[in-house]
């Protein structure tokens, strides 16, 4: 049998260690996973091993950047899901209430778990937003680094919230804890 050359991800038959998958790659020997024997070093020569060739093959895993759509269709789905972060003791049943200057407005109470929550989601989505620049293929590092001072600025704005959080390690950073 020829030498196979095959990518991480490829699925392959083993007469004694059964099916596995790809998980490394060396100059003569693949790292594949076993689903019985764990990962083992093979010659990639060995002739007890087949590619196992897929019947339904489906588009989303064709190709690389059809992965990265996958994966970012994902992203999207459940980027909603917030880090639970635990609100400080001493704000727990807690109200917040707005007054207005204009005495005649009735001032708006909203619970400080629902305040807090909005100001936990903006924080991850600023995460994301920060993510999605950095690996953004079209922005040059200086648009980059320009995005990234908003950012750190827009963090800094909600260091105010810092009081809400229990843990120091979840408080927002500004600018000058940035370079700390």
């Amino acid at each position: 049998m020829e030498q196979l050359n095959l990518g991480i991800g490829t699925r392959l038959q083993h007469t004694h260690y059964g099916p596995g998958v790809i998980v490394g790659i060396r100059y003569a020997t693949y790292l594949i996973s076993f689903i019985n024997h764990g990962v083992k070093e093979i010659d990639k020569n060995d002739q007890q091993l087949d590619e196992i060739i897929p019947e339904n093959v489906t588009e989303e895993i064709e190709t690389h950047s059809d992965i990265e759509r996958s994966l970012l269709k994902i992203l999207r789905l459940w980027g909603g899901q917030t880090e639970i972060v635990p609100l400080g003791d001493k704000w727990r049943g807690g109200t917040m209430i707005l007054h207005s200057g204009d005495k005649s407005i009735k001032p708006k109470e909203v619970p400080i778990e629902v305040f807090f929550h909005k100001i936990v989601m903006a924080r991850d989505r600023l995460r994301v937003l920060e993510q999605q620049i950095n690996g953004h293929k079209m922005l040059s590092d200086e648009d980059k680094i320009n995005l990234q001072q908003y950012i750190t600025r827009i963090y800094g704005s909600f260091t105010t919230f810092n009081v809400l959080f229990r843990n120091k390690e979840q408080w927002f950073v500004g600018e000058k804890g940035a370079g700390e």
